[in-house]
């Protein structure tokens, strides 16, 4: 009999939950980029996933998308949208304006309102303004290194996220940090480490609004100042699992040539924080192209020739996965300006979320993408974005 797990006043089934695979998928991943407010366009993809009935075996982020996943992995399937709900409207809670006239003008003046009340009063649930300006405080004190307090996150998470049903490894959960003194990217993965609410802050720990996070000896930050998007860390992975993979990126790195210096702080925020997606998956198909022809090299030469090492290599390199990536990306409204991901407001997030939403839709209706590519394929990546372009 299923363990019950008390989260709140509802309990939660310990159980695994796989839903829809197509034929020849091992695993389904679902990969979240960081952006800041603009994450809630991840829980619309997830909307449109849930309901059909696709839940993924692996929950991977950065920054924000690292909150998103620990909400989807920390709990069961029956509550993992109310609590993404509940968490997009904890922290988009502020009303800005009473009413917004139509057009764009009044838009772009409401957003850039909104983002003013998140530099200046923070945001609820996420993260407060510090009593004593930073540059005003001593050098080694709690707040000299950062403008905000994000202990309000740490009371949320452990509020919506039942971190013992991420460690219980029914979904595999991985989020990507930055070692401050080294440099190093690493990933906390559910897998090799218990995961606490202090993993998930590590990785949304933006430099110099949020703290750096301690855990154990070391002291983390968020991991989009090095790598925005956690992909690399499921392809590189030796388990020869064929996967389905949903790619959810917040920043295009593709946009048009800047007019203004508004536009310039934006497109730099958008191609910093693109982390070349498609370079990696670029790079990922010509490695399997490679393995397949040193495979096809090995099967030539006599069986005597070949060493025990090499029989084993040939054996692995028979059988590499495929993998199909479903790749959307956030695309940016007329009316938003450089500061989207700190633009908080209620009306933002719900026009995210339905975005992510109406994407997957559309994602989903391509039968012929959600499918696995033929055995010894390698990788195939869909965009309905680019689709559209074409």
């Amino acid at each position: 009999m299923d363990a019950l797990v008390n989260q709140g006043n509802e309990p939660q089934l310990r159980t695994s939950y796989r839903g829809y695979r197509p034929p020849g998928c091992e695993r389904v991943a679902l990969v979240l980029q960081g952006g800041g407010a603009l994450g809630a366009y991840q829980a619309g993809v997830y909307q449109a996933l849930h309901e059909a009935d696709i839940e993924p075996d692996w929950i991977s982020g950065v920054s924000i998308g690292a909150i998103n996943a620990a909400i989807i992995a920390g709990n069961s399937r029956q509550l993992r949208l109310k609590r993404l709900q509940t968490f997009w409207d904890t922290i988009t809670s502020r009303k800005i304006w009473h009413y917004t006239p139509d057009g764009d003008a009044f838009r772009i003046a409401r957003n850039a309102a909104s983002a003013w009340m998140t530099m200046s009063q923070g945001q609820p649930g996420f993260f407060a303004p510090r009593q004593v300006n930073p540059w005003l405080a001593l050098a080694g004190s709690m707040g000299a290194t950062s403008f905000y307090d994000s202990a309000p996150l740490r009371e949320t998470l452990e509020k919506l996220v039942d971190f013992s049903l991420i460690n219980d490894k029914l979904t595999r959960f991985s989020v990507g940090a930055v070692n401050v003194l080294s440099g190093n990217f690493v990933y906390f993965d559910n897998a090799q480490e218990t995961i606490g609410s202090e993993h998930v802050m590590a990785s949304g720990a933006l430099p110099p609004a949020l703290p750096m996070v301690k855990i154990g000896t070391d002291h983390f930050w968020d991991g989009g100042i090095v790598s925005n998007t956690p992909l690399q860390h499921l392809l590189d992975q030796d388990d020869k699992q064929s996967s389905l993979i949903f790619q959810i990126d917040l920043f295009p790195a593709r946009g048009m040539l800047p007019r203004d210096m508004p536009d310039v702080l934006g497109r730099h925020k958008d191609i910093m924080f693109s982390s070349r997606t498609r370079y990696n998956t670029d790079v990922y198909r010509r490695i399997q192209q490679w393995k397949k022809r040193l495979c096809l090299v090995l099967a030539k030469m006599p069986q005597e020739l070949l060493t025990e090492e090499e029989r084993r290599l040939r054996e692995e390199l028979a059988d590499l996965p495929d993998i199909t990536i479903l790749q959307l990306i956030y695309q940016q409204k007329a009316y938003e300006g450089h500061a989207k991901d700190y633009e908080f407001s209620g009306t933002s997030m719900r026009e995210h979320w339905q975005s992510g939403y109406e994407d997957t839709k559309r994602t989903l209706r391509r039968k012929d993408w959600i499918a696995m590519p033929p055995p010894g394929h390698g990788i195939v990546v869909h965009d309905v974005h680019r689709e559209d372009d074409r």
